[in-house]
């Protein structure tokens, strides 16, 4: 171990267990328990106000269920399985649909039915949830509810056509227009985001599953993102898509490219493909290379940028931070060029500058160009989940015992 490597080890070991354990977690198990209705509170503002009537979403209640199961896997302290018992069971009880299968995309305050769609990015949030939560308890029921999922978005999202999986279903499963996300983004038939974390959570499933069929799947992801999702010409990911393939967006998104980067060769690392490791090994270094340019001087990673010109967002929004440290960290391991473990560095360094709130808990959902919290975010809600930042500080202390 050099110098660099045991000065960036020191100081982003500490960066971790600090934000893990005095500030992140502490925030979800204090504050967002809702022990009138159930589950978890769907939005608490940022002075600590909790919307008690927000709507609970399923993306939220998914990211909680992974978060106690994957710190309890690593710490095994008691409180965090209590929390991930009470989201497995919010979560099969209250969002599970009996009539057509899959999960709903959001409850009423008091558990019931509001929006019924299949949104395929969080369904297949479930799935990484799920599997989190089954390798805590080792119960072949959970295993089968993940495996459950997999077959419906295979048989009701997967364009076997022009391949790829299409952004949402009706609740029955049946084509639906109403495609989109979320309202800032476009209603199109294909995104790299549900795409993104289709990869992610067919990546966790086949650690604990190695069926044929998801195999192929998993590395036809690969290969759809190395061919056809990051731009050749300049190494960042294209966010949208019809159902062709031809691309609908010329915004760049800093946070999605440097998750990419790594989520991508963790991929192919699971698939055990010796020739899509070597691929895209190669691509994620040219990935993180291009999101270098958006970090600013004081450390942070600017949300997005336009190829054409017409757009830029420099606030630093929370989960951008938490994949970018994972990313650097990552490629320096890959490349051992020091400059990506100083990037690392300089942005876990803007966290605690600007982002991580250690007063109240839960880091900032976004901070302007200067660094000044933005409060009219909520601290937690439909979006503003711990996953991004406590799997950050998993990610940043597994990756640092490789470095070792």
């Amino acid at each position: 171990m050099n110098d660099l490597e045991k000065k960036a080890g020191e100081y982003l070991q500490n960066f971790a267990t600090t934000q893990l354990f005095e500030n992140i977690l502490p925030f979800w198990k204090k504050y967002t328990i809702d022990k009138e209705y159930g589950g978890f509170y769907g939005q608490i503002n940022n002075d600590l106000s909790i919307e008690k009537e927000a709507e609970k979403g399923l993306v939220l209640n998914a990211r909680i269920l992974w978060t106690f199961s994957a710190v309890y896997s690593k710490y095994h302290h008691t409180d965090d399985l209590e929390l991930a018992h009470r989201a497995y069971y919010y979560i099969t009880e209250n969002f599970y649909d009996s009539e057509f299968g899959g999960y709903y995309w959001s409850l009423t305050f008091d558990g019931k039915p509001l929006i019924t769609k299949k949104q395929v990015y969080a369904q297949v949030f479930v799935i990484y949830a799920l599997v989190e939560y089954y390798k805590i308890t080792n119960n072949e029921e959970v295993l089968n509810k993940a495996k459950d999922i997999f077959i419906l978005v295979e048989e009701n999202s997967f364009d076997s056509l022009d391949n790829g999986y299409i952004e949402a279903c009706n609740r029955n499963w049946s084509p639906t227009e109403d495609l989109k996300l979320s309202d800032k983004d476009m209603n199109e038939k294909k995104s790299m985001n549900t795409h993104l974390h289709v990869l992610e959570a067919y990546t966790n499933l086949y650690r604990v599953w190695k069926d044929p069929l998801l195999k192929g799947k998993l590395e036809n992801l690969i290969m759809i993102f190395s061919h056809i999702i990051v731009d050749q010409k300049d190494n960042h990911l294209i966010l949208f898509f019809n159902e062709k393939w031809d691309p609908k967006s010329t915004i760049i998104s800093f946070g999605h490219d440097i998750e990419a980067s790594w989520l991508m060769h963790e991929a192919a690392l699971v698939s055990e493909n010796k020739e899509l490791i070597e691929l895209i090994e190669i691509q994620a270094i040219r990935i993180t290379d291009s999101t270098l340019r958006g970090i600013t001087d004081k450390g942070g990673l600017i949300h997005d940028d336009d190829r054409a010109g017409l757009h830029h967002e420099y606030e630093h929004e929370w989960w951008v931070q938490a994949e970018a440290v994972v990313g650097y960290l990552n490629t320096y391991i890959l490349e051992k060029d020091p400059k990506y473990l100083e990037a690392a560095m300089k942005v876990a360094l803007f966290i605690e500058k600007y982002v991580a709130d250690m007063i109240d808990g839960e880091w900032y959902f976004r901070v302007d160009p200067e660094g000044k919290p933005i409060k009219s975010y909520e601290k937690a809600g439909l979006w503003k989940c711990p996953y991004h930042n406590t799997r950050a500080c998993l990610e940043i202390m597994h990756r640092l015992d490789l470095i070792k």
